[in-house]
């Protein structure tokens, strides 16, 4: 696979963030933005769970003229704070970091492109504007008027879906936690190649920028940019906690009447092609599209993969 053109300085992101709360204090979520920052159609884009919003860097640079485009760093990762109580480190404190961030935005509908991680993160939002549509008392006329309501827009789950394969689980498990410390950035290349081969192929280049913004120098040595204790929470899972979050996922993606595209890399170990099939069969507004010769994830940097989530979004 060829990566697409590259940035140029012109074409770099902005950086800014938004103050977020747990139940253990408040923390900033940085977030970077694209296009037009009086543009009221957003695109939200969400990393998978060791990466950073940077990884969205071509999509949204190709997206940028018709979108504002957000790529936050979800905290603990990036250049965003780590929380105290790592306890947090979950896909509920996430969904509510992001309504914060959508807040901050003054948004009324977006488009969402969430990879693994970030895939389960819009499902939760999705889930949980669904119920609090559902469960909130009419006011009439003397509420707010109901297009004030907060809508998702199409969606794009990049290999991930509400039935997770436990071997896809335990893979990244392995190496979510470890702290690996490299003396040079060719080295960090060269793990981050060898623990991500379900990204396809890239050439050196585009493994360079994989890496650039998932480790950063601490004084002589290259170190992973995300505070590892995020995999606390995430090694924790028993098989029966797993299993009994699905049932909440379903609800969650059946809630969703908005275009769905599922893209699947056709090698995944996460999302399975039974599960994909699945999730067609249950929510009629969802399409597949298999990425070739990829597994765990579609990276969305060679124009072979990006022009499906254009046409998608555009259409």
């Amino acid at each position: 696979m060829t990566d697409a053109s590259r940035l140029s300085p012109a074409t770099q992101p902005r950086l800014d963030y938004v103050m977020c709360a747990s139940p253990a204090g408040t923390h900033r979520m940085a977030y970077w933005e694209w296009g037009d920052p009086d543009n009221d159609k957003v695109l939200l884009c969400v990393h998978g769970l060791t990466r950073t919003g940077r990884d969205f860097d071509t999509l949204a640079a190709r997206l940028s003229g018709e979108y504002r485009v957000v790529c936050p760093d979800v905290v603990g990762r990036g250049k965003s704070d780590w929380l105290a109580n790592p306890s947090f480190y979950v896909v509920p404190q996430y969904a509510a970091d992001m309504l914060t961030l959508i807040a901050r935005l003054n948004v009324t509908q977006l488009d969402w492109v969430g990879t693994s991680m970030g895939g389960l993160i819009g499902l939760a939002l999705a889930g949980t504007l669904a119920m609090s549509a559902a469960m909130r008392p009419a006011r009439g006329d003397a509420g707010l008027a109901a297009e004030q309501t907060l809508r998702l827009g199409k969606v794009v789950l990049n290999d991930i879906g509400p039935s997770l394969s436990l071997s896809g689980l335990e893979r990244i498990a392995g190496y979510v936690g470890q702290p690996m410390q490299f003396d040079s950035f060719a080295q960090a290349v060269d793990y981050v190649r060898s623990v991500s081969a379900g990204f396809g192929t890239h050439d050196q280049q585009g493994w360079e920028e994989l890496t650039r913004h998932v480790f950063c120098q601490q004084g002589s040595h290259w170190v992973k940019h995300y505070d590892l204790r995020i995999a606390e929470p995430f090694a924790g899972q028993s098989e029966q906690a797993v299993k009994a979050s699905e049932g909440l996922l379903w609800g969650a993606y059946e809630s969703i009447t908005a275009p769905i595209l599922l893209v699947r890399g056709e090698l995944s170990d996460l999302l399975t092609a039974d599960t994909a099939q699945e999730m067609l069969a249950r929510n009629p507004h969802a399409s597949l599209h298999n990425v070739p010769n990829v597994g765990h994830a579609p990276t969305f940097r060679s124009n072979d993969q990006i022009e499906p989530v254009q046409r998608f979004l555009l259409a």
